[in-house]
Order: C-alpha cells, then sequence, then structure tokens
C-alpha cells in the first residue's frame, strides 16, 4: 500500500448495517469477528448509527510503514491508542509523537486525545494497529498526550479472578467529556469482567447508563470466551469465543464473565459513553444479584 492510499479512502468507517437495533438475543448483532466490519484502512469500525445506539465508537486502524490517514473527529472525541507500533499525530499546527509499544500484552502504552470539530494526520514510518476510541460529546476539550508512566495499573480481583487494569481514561483518571476507556489483561485461565454487573440504566447514586464495546487480542490463535446474559425479557444475551480483531457489543445486559483461555492471556479494550457519562462522567455498576463481589475487588 503506498503512503497515499489510506488518504484517498477518506475516514468512514466500516459499520454494522446502518440503524440496525443491537438489542435482544440475536448473536449476528452483538459479535463482531475480525473482519465482519472492516473497510479500507480501518480493520474494525463501530459507530452509533451502526451499532444502533448514541454514543460510543471504535475503530482499529492499520497503517503500512509510511503510512498516513486522515482523520476528521466530528461531533465525536477521540483518543488514539497505540495496539502495536508508534505514529505521529498532526492537528491544528501542533504535532503529538507517541511511541507506542511493541503490542498490548507487553505494556500500557503512551496516547493522544483528539478533540471534536478537529482535523487531525496520523503517520507511522514503521507502520502499526492503532484503537480510535470515540464518543460523541458537547465540550470541546484542548488536544492532549497522555504518558504511558502516568497510566494508573490496578490490580483487580484475587485468585482465578485476578487481572490487570489499565485505567488509562477511566472516569476521574483522565479529563474527556463522555469517553470513558480501559485495559485489561486476564491472565491464562483467568476470569475477568466478573462477576457479571450491568450499566443500562440511570439509578441516581448507583447506577449509570453506559453503552460499551469490547475489543479482543488473544495470543497463539487461542480462544476465550465472552458472556452477557439478559438484564430484561428481550434484552442482549451471547455467549461467544472471541480472538483476536473480534469485538463484542453491550447496549444492556449483564456482562461477563470474560474467560482466558487455559494456556495465554486475553487482552481487551472497553469503550463506553452513554447520557449518564456526562456532565459530570461517572462509572456506576450494578452487580448481578446472583454473584459475589469478590471478584471485582
Amino acid at each position: 500500500m503506498d503512503q497515499l492510499s489510506t488518504e484517498a479512502r477518506g475516514d468512514r468507517p466500516a459499520t454494522l448495517s446502518p440503524g440496525q437495533d443491537t438489542g435482544g438475543g440475536d448473536r449476528s448483532r452483538l459479535y463482531l469477528p475480525a473482519g465482519a466490519a472492516a473497510e479500507g484502512p480501518y480493520a474494525l469500525g463501530v459507530d452509533p448509527a451502526g451499532a444502533g445506539w448514541s454514543y460510543s465508537s471504535l475503530r482499529v486502524l492499520e497503517l503500512p510503514p509510511g503510512g498516513l490517514h486522515p482523520l476528521a473527529t466530528g461531533d465525536s472525541e477521540w483518543i488514539l491508542l497505540p495496539l502495536s507500533g508508534g505514529c505521529t499525530v498532526h492537528l491544528d499546527g501542533g504535532i503529538i509523537e507517541l511511541q507506542g509499544r511493541e503490542n498490548v500484552f507487553a505494556e500500557a502504552t503512551d496516547f493522544a486525545y483528539l478533540p471534536r470539530d478537529v482535523h487531525a494526520r496520523i503517520a507511522s514510518g514503521a507502520g502499526g494497529r492503532f484503537a480510535l476510541a470515540g464518543a460523541r460529546c458537547e465540550r470541546r476539550l484542548p488536544a492532549r498526550y497522555g504518558s504511558a508512566s502516568e497510566v494508573p495499573v490496578e490490580a483487580r480481583g484475587s485468585g482465578v479472578c485476578a487481572r490487570e487494569v489499565r485505567n488509562f481514561a477511566a472516569a476521574g483518571t483522565f479529563d474527556c467529556d463522555r469517553l470513558i476507556a480501559v485495559e485489561v489483561i486476564t491472565p491464562a485461565g483467568h476470569w475477568s469482567s466478573y462477576p457479571p454487573h450491568k450499566h443500562d440504566e440511570d439509578v441516581p447514586g448507583r447506577e449509570v447508563r453506559l453503552e460499551e464495546i469490547y475489543y479482543f487480542e488473544t495470543e497463539g490463535g487461542r480462544a476465550g470466551y465472552q458472556r452477557i446474559s439478559p438484564s430484561r425479557p428481550g434484552g442482549a444475551e451471547l455467549l461467544s469465543e472471541v480472538r483476536s480483531g473480534d469485538a463484542v457489543l453491550v447496549p444492556d445486559g449483564w456482562h461477563g464473565p470474560a474467560i482466558a483461555p487455559p494456556e495465554h492471556p486475553l487482552y481487551y479494550l472497553n469503550v463506553m459513553a452513554g447520557p449518564g457519562s456526562g456532565p459530570d462522567r461517572d462509572w456506576k455498576i450494578t452487580f448481578h444479584p446472583d454473584h459475589r463481589e469478590e471478584g471485582y475487588r
């Protein structure tokens, strides 16, 4: 692929069928196997219109060595997160250099916050893969660099529910208007996103309504598993294998566990936004009443 070929395609993401309803138990509306929502430079493209909701987006951009990609942020704020490789972001006369990382299992990475209503150009000399986590928003915050050394890394859970959470854009960690995003490394054979929990209604002081996307990577081609169970009649339901490049949409329902294969760790990126994430941008969840909370704590 030549240097300008990605630019010629524009920055329209691949999506699900326009207006598709993600609710209910239809597995095809919740589980996106690798390549199912790919177009042009995007290996994955989920936007609100395609997902059938209002706020959350996720794109996975693949750039060859010397690759260049223009991005119009539109009505959304975005975090550019290297999955592998590094890049340079040019916007509004400024430059943000991202060192990136070898792969998602290696370490936390630096990242860039891109506000709504700007035009950016993403360039990578060595090539790489980059997640663009987005949320429709109202406020136009300044573009910023996020340092890898300042990402809070949390050891959550215990025993076979122990996992590592990289809270690079968690509520209260990094300032966004609506976007909330974290990475999770689940060790081989462990459970995470556990106990099952939900955030599909607004309950003052207890729960905040958020749309959520899971993006997965595994090692060695092994499969993990993701579970969603209904929180109300006709709600979302899924039990699916997940491998590198797969995504799962969570419009509602109890989600979890996410299960790593016995031989290899499981990575996922969580992207969340919703009417409850602004203006105070909070993350409150309700645990499934049939499960205790030790796995989370």
